[in-house]
C-alpha cells in the first residue's frame, strides 16, 4: 500500500505532502492542475519499481534503478525530455519526488533537475521490488486497441504513452475458472447488466460483446461508453486487477451518462473494498456525489476514502486535502456545476 508522497517543484506543483487512504483516493480539480500528472507520476515509479521478469536482478541495484525510473516516467508523461518534469522557474531547483509505503523495504526517494536526460538521482533506494503492480487507466478505452497495438508499439518507435501498452498487455490475459470465477461474478454482474451481455475474446484476441439473444457485437461498434465498462469487466474476469495492488484511473467518468456512471461507481467501491488501492482523478460532481452515497452505506463503510483538491496559486498549485468533499475547499469545476443549478432552479420558478 502506498501510505505517502512527497512532491517538490514537479510539473505545476511546487510543493506538497499527500497521505493517501488504503481504499480509495479521488483527486478533485479543474482542467490544467496537474490531475493526470500526480496520477502518471505515481504509476510510473510503482511500475518501474517492480520485479522486471526480462533481467536476472534478485534485488534493485541503484544502477538498474536510476535508468528504469526514468524510462519509465518519459514513456509515461512523454515529455521531450526528463527535465521537462521539473518545474521551471528562477534559479536551479531540483525536482524532488518521495514514496513512503505499508512496506518500508519499498520506499522510494528520487530526484532530477532541468538538465537531466537517461537518469535520475536516488537518495533512498528500495531495498526489494514491489509486490504487485499498478494498472493505469487512460481516459479513453483500449479494447479496440488489442491485440495488434502491443507488437506495433514494441517495434516501432510511437508516440503513445506506455500506460496503453502496459493495460493492453493486461487485457489480453486468459479468464478465470473454478472457483476464482465464482468470486469475482458478484463485481461483474452489475457491469454486465449495464452492457447487457458479456466481454468475449476470440481466437486472434479480438474483442466482442457477447450481447444476451442477439449474438457478438464486434467491440468497435460497441459505444465508447460500454467499452470502458468492458474494459474493465475483461480486467476483473481474468482476476488481473484483483491480483495487482493499485488502479490509477484518468477521468472515469468520461463517455458515460449518468446511469453507467452510477454503476461505475459501485466498482469501484467494490475493488477498494477487496483490498484493491485505488485512485481516481475528475472533475464531475456527479461522480463524487455518488461515491459519496455510497461510501456513506453499511456495505463500503470499511472503505477508507481521501479526497484531494487541486487549486492554481500564485507559487504554482496547491493540494487541499482530507476525508470529504468538504475538507478540500471551494474547486472551480464543481462550483460552476453547482452555479449550474442554481441557476435552472431559478428560471424554472418563473
Amino acid at each position: 500500500m502506498l501510505k505517502q508522497a512527497s512532491i517538490k517543484n514537479l510539473t505545476v506543483f511546487s510543493q506538497a505532502n499527500l497521505e493517501f487512504a488504503s481504499g480509495l483516493n479521488i483527486i478533485v480539480g479543474e482542467n490544467g492542475m496537474g490531475k493526470s500528472h500526480l496520477l502518471k507520476v505515481l504509476y510510473a515509479i510503482i511500475a518501474a519499481g517492480c520485479d522486471p521478469k526480462s533481467t536476472t536482478i534478485p534485488q534493485p541495484t541503484q544502477s538498474h534503478l536510476q535508468k528504469a525510473y526514468a524510462d519509465k516516467l518519459v514513456k509515461v508523461l512523454r515529455p521531450d525530455g526528463l527535465g521537462r518534469l521539473a518545474r521551471r522557474k528562477q534559479g536551479r531547483e531540483r525536482c524532488e519526488i518521495g514514496l513512503v509505503f505499508a512496506e518500508p523495504s519499498a520506499n522510494i526517494q528520487l530526484s532530477l533537475s532541468t538538465a537531466s536526460k537517461s537518469e535520475v538521482q536516488i537518495e533512498n533506494a528500495p531495498t526489494q521490488w514491489q509486490a504487485k503492480s499498478p494498472v493505469f487507466f487512460p481516459t479513453r478505452e483500449l479494447l479496440t486497441l488489442c491485440p495488434w497495438f502491443i507488437g506495433l508499439y514494441d517495434n516501432y518507435h510511437l508516440k503513445f504513452e506506455e500506460t496503453w501498452r502496459d493495460t493492453c498487455s493486461l487485457l489480453i490475459a486468459p479468464k478465470l475458472k473454478g472457483e476464482r470465477e465464482k468470486q469475482v461474478a458478484v463485481m461483474l454482474k452489475p457491469l454486465e447488466q449495464a452492457m447487457g451481455g458479456k466481454v468475449v475474446v476470440d481466437e486472434q484476441g479480438n474483442f466482442y460483446l457477447q450481447v444476451t439473444g442477439e449474438g457478438k457485437l464486434e467491440m468497435p461498434l460497441v459505444a465508447e461508453g460500454l467499452r470502458k465498462l468492458a474494459m474493465l469487466a475483461q480486467l476483473i474476469s481474468t482476476g488481473t486487477l484483483l491480483e495487482q495492488g493499485y488502479l490509477f484511473w484518468d477521468e472515469p467518468e468520461t463517455n458515460l451518462n449518468p446511469k453507467l456512471i452510477k454503476v461505475l461507481a459501485g466498482v469501484i467501491l467494490e475493488l477498494a473494498k477487496n483490498g484493491i488501492q485505488v485512485f481516481i482523478a475528475t472533475h464531475s460532481l456527479f461522480l463524487l456525489r455518488e461515491l459519496e452515497i455510497l461510501a456513506a452505506s453499511k456495505d463500503y463503510a470499511i472503505v477508507n476514502k481521501r479526497f484531494f483538491g487541486l487549486q492554481q496559486k500564485e507559487e504554482g498549485v496547491q493540494i487541499a486535502k482530507g476525508n470529504a468533499i468538504e475538507d478540500i475547499g471551494d474547486i472551480t469545476a464543481l462550483e460552476e456545476s453547482l452555479q449550474q443549478s442554481d441557476r435552472y432552479l431559478a428560471i424554472s420558478w418563473h
